[in-house]
This record gives structure tokens, sequence and C-alpha cells, in this order.
């Protein structure tokens, strides 16, 4: 019962920038992390970044100082800001949630299924 709506993918040239946004519905009761994972073409998923409970955020080495993951607990969105893109940075980006269901005593996780971002070399 909880949905993850990826938006804000496209192509952008080497250097720009680009936002995603994902929003996150139904019956979420306690949002303990929100995040985005990539999958390049031939690569695993990996972390991008991550806002955690708490406040704190942890990004890939790769993005860092570049990319910046916002939030709001309020809304049930979270966002990612991508500057000076590379072509390295091209895949397939993927919101993630962890939290309570109303129903659940255990924490589940929750994904979108993807958003393109393509930039070219």
């Amino acid at each position: 019962q909880v949905q993850l709506v990826e938006s804000g993918g496209g192509l952008v040239q080497p250097g720009g920038s680009l936002s995603l946004s994902c929003a996150a519905s139904g019956s979420i009761s306690i949002i303990v992390a929100m995040g985005w994972y990539r999958q390049a073409p031939g690569k695993q998923r990996e972390l991008v970044a991550i806002s955690n409970r708490g406040g704190g955020t942890n990004y890939a080495d790769s993005v860092k100082g570049r990319f910046t993951i916002s939030r709001s607990d309020v809304n049930n969105m979270v966002y990612l800001q991508m500057n000076s893109l590379e072509p390295e940075d091209t895949g397939v980006y993927y919101c993630n949630l962890r939290g309570y269901e109303t129903h659940s005593t255990r924490p589940g996780d929750y994904w979108g299924r993807g958003t393109q971002v393509t930039v070219p070399s």
C-alpha cells in the first residue's frame, strides 16, 4: 500500500543540472529514511544519496559535492539536485523509502519504478 513515483529524469549535456523528485503515498505511518539509488547499464544498483532518520545524509563518493538530497516529511517527498553532471551519471534512478506501514511493527523497503537520466559523452 506504499507507492513511490519518480519524476524529473531526462537528457542533459555534460556539466548541466537536473532535479529529481519522488512522491510517496499510501499507508505510511513512519518514514525512517528516503533516498536515491541508480543503476547504470551493465552495473549493479548503487546508493546515490540517502536522508536518514534524524536528518543525517549519506552520499556516494562519486557524487559528493555535486548532488544534494533534500526531504519533506510533511509532504512525503524526497528530491535530488544534480549539478555538474557527467556521462558516468547516466542510469536509471530509483527512489527508495524505508518506513512503517500503519499495520506493521517492522519496517519495510519500498521502491519506485525509476526515471532515466542520460548524460551523453
